[in-house]
């Protein structure tokens, strides 16, 4: 069984709570990295906030057509 298919198996498992842990697990281990390690703290206060907002509405743009429209 290639990992792929492992991978995608065990994708059909999961439910909308286990999506949502997984969501707030990754902001959580951001949040972290960035408290730890200064130069990651030092990029994201040097990078201007326009750009994660483009960045938000680039990766939100497909989920919210297909939830939407």
């Amino acid at each position: 069984m290639g990992l792929i298919k492992m991978w995608e198996g065990g994708l059909k498992n999961l439910d909308i709570w286990d999506i949502g842990l997984i969501k707030f697990g990754s902001m959580a281990l951001i949040l972290f990295l960035i408290t730890v390690w200064t130069g990651a703290m030092n990029l994201v206060h040097s990078i201007h906030w326009g750009w994660f907002l483009v960045a938000l509405i680039v990766l939100m743009a497909r989920p919210f057509k297909r939830a939407y429209l």
